[in-house]
């Protein structure tokens, strides 16, 4: 009796993972293009925040490479979005990171032209102390738009620091790590896109695999 107890609630459970595993399947299924769809336009919309509409014509997030260089920071490869105005290169969107934070790693996205001329910067994850060194988000300041214009001259650029260390910078408060290490980060990426623009246009296109 025990014995066919157990069998009938084995049997039933059995029955009852299939069916939950079945309909997880078909939820999956029935959302992933819809997910798909909006991550595509959530990005585009990031993409879109460093790069002006006329300076390209073609579809970010279909267009792209990756760089496991230095400059770029760890927990790479790192993915470089291609501008194109009229089928010609436009600009490079570059995703690099910072370990310097005080808190721990920074991602950033950086827009450059070939000129060196840096269009826009977003930082686009971070784990910044709260009401410090959080004012390189936009949500939080616009501190992170005063790179906008800026032509970047050199790998060491003595612009590209913050105005402690002699550079054209504000910091923060009680939070000049945090900006110290994002200024000098933009640096290294900018600059690794302008002396390698061509090279970086030229390379296969990753993006209509990996996004």
């Amino acid at each position: 009796m025990i014995i066919q107890s157990m069998q009938k609630n084995g049997l039933i459970l059995a029955a009852f993972a299939l069916a939950t595993t079945g309909a997880v399947a078909l939820i999956n299924d029935l959302t992933k293009d819809k997910i798909a769809s909006q991550e595509q336009q959530h990005l585009m919309q990031l993409l879109s925040q460093v790069i002006a509409a006329d300076k390209y014509d073609n579809t970010l997030y279909l267009d792209c490479t990756t760089s496991n260089a230095l400059e770029l920071g760890p927990d790479g490869p790192h993915t470089i979005y291609r501008a194109r105005l009229n089928g010609e290169p436009s600009a490079l969107l570059v995703r690099h990171i910072t370990p310097k934070g005080y808190s721990g790693n920074i991602d950033v996205l950086t827009a450059v032209d070939r000129q060196g001329l840096i269009s826009g910067v977003r930082v686009t994850r971070h784990e910044e102390t709260p009401g410090l060194g959080d004012k390189v988000e936009l949500a939080k300041s616009a501190w992170v738009t005063t790179f906008n214009g800026v032509q970047v001259e050199g790998e060491a650029d003595p612009k590209m620091n913050v105005k402690k260390d002699g550079g054209q910078f504000d910091s923060f408060t009680g939070a000049t790590i945090t900006p110290r290490a994002v200024v000098t980060s933009v640096n290294q990426a900018a600059w690794f896109a302008k002396t390698h623009f061509d090279a970086l246009f030229n390379a296969p296109n990753t993006c209509e695999v990996s996004q």
